[in-house]
């Protein structure tokens, strides 16, 4: 399993606005590729958040393929669209991770 991480730190005036299009239009859009299986939103705790929340969106796909696909058929796409709603008004970095081992 590939895990694509999203850290994303939006600026304070428009962070409850930020998280509600996350949750209702980013991550709907995200799945609807069918390259991911399922997301998953967390806050990051014990950082500074006197300039707001940091925020982290976690995709799971079954294939580094299915990572690929939407990394050369959507992401420009659908990160473009952030940008154009949001303009410079969070910053975000990305990771891409293998599970190795998933304990219940």
């Amino acid at each position: 399993m590939i895990v694509y991480n999203i850290t994303v730190k939006p600026d304070p005036q428009i962070a409850e606005d930020w998280l509600s299009w996350c949750t209702q239009e980013f991550i709907p859009e995200m799945l609807n590729t069918g390259c991911f299986g399922n997301a998953r939103v967390l806050q990051m705790l014990e950082v500074d958040n006197s300039d707001g929340p940091t925020y982290t969106i976690q995709f799971n796909a079954e294939s580094k393929a299915l990572y690929n696909l939407y990394q050369e058929k959507y992401a420009d796409y659908i990160l473009e669209r952030a940008q154009e709603i949001w303009e410079n008004r969070f910053v975000s970095f990305h990771s891409v991770m293998q599970v190795i081992n998933q304990c219940e």
